[in-house]
């Protein structure tokens, strides 16, 4: 009798996990798309700001 009600307890904090992560989706998703253009990932930073350095050089205007 224990066991199904630890095994019941389980599903039940399982669905809820569940529950939380697919209402939480798509704010998630917003985040991780606003990071990615913000370039907070080290390579794109430094591709970029070496970019902008050759172009303005150049004297084109990147901004």
């Amino acid at each position: 009798m224990a066991k199904r009600i630890l095994i019941a307890q389980c599903a039940l904090v399982g669905l809820g996990i569940l529950a939380l992560f697919v209402r939480e989706y798509p704010g998630l998703v917003r985040e991780i798309r606003m990071w990615r253009m913000a370039s907070f990932r080290r390579g794109t930073t430094r591709q970029s700001v070496s970019a902008t350095v050759s172009d303005t050089s150049k004297g084109r205007d990147t901004g």
